[in-house]
């Protein structure tokens, strides 16, 4: 699982593990890493850091997993920008964490074999840029929507390896993407009424939804892009 260190994966994570999962759990940072290690329950977990962007890291980090029978693809970063202000270097840098690496990661782990047959990838997507279209929302979106995208031809030509590949589409998550700073406390509870249910998600809200893809319930979905949004994108 990429992006375990907080937010969504750190909490799916931890859930995985409470029913009864054995993880492998990876991130850039050692110290929050090691927080989501220590409430994981069970044992064997692993931990490894790695810098998704990093081919040497990467090569490294599939170096040292054992056969995997699911993968969360969580890792991701954000910005709030308007389009005429958006630099190649804004686009270059959301992509790199947003697509490239959960693609190349999700390359070398079918490449190498290290996926088991009948195992399920879950790529953590958006609404936003796939469903939703919000200004100053177009570099992050436009790396979600290419996942999303990327997701379905995946599914098509893993299939017949019996690997089954999805993704969770979150509407706005309490998690630290939501910078303080970039919205007040206003402007946050007045986009909060967007949604039917009248709140952002938690975590939580999203960590079921993905262990629901990871497991044998969800054995005949592939190619699917399950919506978790409080209602929104209705």
């Amino acid at each position: 699982m990429t992006g375990a260190s907080s937010g969504i994966g750190q909490t799916t994570a931890i859930e995985c593990s409470k029913m009864g999962a054995t993880l492998v759990i990876t991130g850039r940072n050692q110290e929050r890493l090691q927080e989501t290690f220590d409430q994981l329950e069970g044992d064997g977990h692993q931990q490894l850091i790695a810098e998704l962007t990093s081919q040497e890291e990467v090569n490294h980090l599939i170096a040292s997993l054992p056969s995997l029978n699911g993968v969360v693809l969580c890792a991701g970063i954000g910005i709030t920008k308007p389009f005429q202000f958006c630099s190649r270097d804004n686009y270059d840098k959301i992509f790199d964490v947003n697509y490239f690496a959960p693609i190349e990661l999700l390359r070398l782990l079918t490449k190498k074999k290290i996926l088991a047959k009948n195992s399920s990838v879950v790529f953590v997507s958006s609404v936003g840029g796939v469903r939703s279209f919000n200004p100053g929302n177009g570099v992050y979106g436009a790396s979600k929507a290419a996942l999303n995208s990327t997701m379905k031809f995946c599914a098509v030509e893993l299939a017949p390896k019996k690997i089954r590949v999805n993704s969770v589409n979150p509407g706005m998550v309490h998690t630290k993407l939501i910078k303080p700073g970039t919205l007040s406390e206003e402007q946050l509870q007045l986009d909060m009424q967007k949604y039917p249910l009248k709140r952002y998600g938690e975590p939580n809200d999203v960590a079921w939804g993905i262990i629901y893809l990871l497991s044998d319930a969800s054995s005949w979905i592939t190619g699917h892009s399950l919506v978790i949004d409080g209602g929104l994108t209705i």
